[in-house]
């Protein structure tokens, strides 16, 4: 692990510790690319093997990992107490492993929603990056917009 620049409390992340941290989370973003534009989904994955599977089923990540391209997977959360934040990023080439939920396994991961996900798409890194920081205290972020606005 590295620290970035003088003064700046972010540390850089070995690969050793970046699968530490996406092994101790489980929903990420996934990032593709499909016609031309950026898309971005929430997805629950698997980390295993120096690989990271997820379920799918017809629809944009199905068609963009068809495609070939390569895509992103970010995943990030806190210490215990609040007061460190940590990020990864894994770029690599995702590739459909189970066509249908007969292939699928119980330790694959469920997905949260109902409908077809009969695909297991795993990712193959490229490459794997991630940073961990001591979040600054709440008087100095931006206080949100819609205070009344509370998530069900």
């Amino acid at each position: 692990m590295t620290t970035s620049e003088a003064g700046s409390q972010t540390e850089f992340l070995s690969v050793h510790d970046c699968w530490k941290y996406l092994r101790n989370a489980s929903v990420g973003r996934l990032a593709v690319v499909l016609g031309g534009g950026p898309e971005i989904f929430p997805v629950n994955y698997l980390p295993e093997d120096g690989t990271v599977t997820f379920r799918t089923g017809p629809g944009t990540k199905l068609a963009a990992v068809l495609e070939g391209g390569t895509v992103a997977l970010e995943a990030d959360g806190l210490n215990s107490y609040g007061t460190i934040a940590w990020s990864v990023v894994l770029k690599g080439h995702p590739e459909v492993v189970a066509v249908n939920g007969d292939d699928l396994q119980p330790a694959d991961p469920s997905p949260w929603e109902e409908g077809v996900r009969d695909r297991l798409i795993r990712i193959t890194p490229t490459e794997i990056s991630g940073r961990r920081f001591v979040i600054s205290p709440a008087t100095n972020w931006w206080p949100p917009r819609d205070t009344a606005f509370r998530p069900e």
